[in-house]
């Protein structure tokens, strides 16, 4: 049996992190992180296929941690979750995310995003 890609969700509001889980769960092997900080550590740890990332957090925000990831990793995949897409998803896409999904989300719109850019060849 082929193996679950693995998404790591990157997000400080629990109910978002549990209701993504949820969303995911079934499909994809997921890694949760609270914090940029945790995120940066948990990617080096997990290696996962794709990223989401919150924007705004607590201890190291979501462009500081894409930031950093990239570093470690240029062929990382990071998909940027925000209720501020308007105004910080430019700012994102500028610290490496490949797409940007407003919340809130639903879960076909998540799966399809997260299926397109798993296709993407860095």
């Amino acid at each position: 049996m082929m193996s679950k890609p693995k998404v790591m969700v990157v997000e400080d509001d629990l109910a978002v992190l549990e209701a993504v889980q949820v969303m995911l769960g079934d499909r994809y092997e997921v890694i949760v992180a609270t914090n940029g900080k945790e995120a940066i550590e948990k990617y080096q740890e997990y290696k996962p296929d794709i990223v989401l990332m919150d924007m705004l957090m607590p201890v190291m925000d979501g462009i500081e941690a894409t930031k950093k990831i990239k570093e470690i990793d240029p062929q990382a995949k990071i998909i940027g979750l925000t209720a501020y897409a308007i105004n910080k998803g430019k700012e994102l896409l500028e610290a490496g995310a490949l797409e940007i999904i407003g919340k809130p989300f639903t879960r076909s719109q998540l799966i399809e995003t997260i299926e397109k850019c798993l296709k993407k060849t860095p």
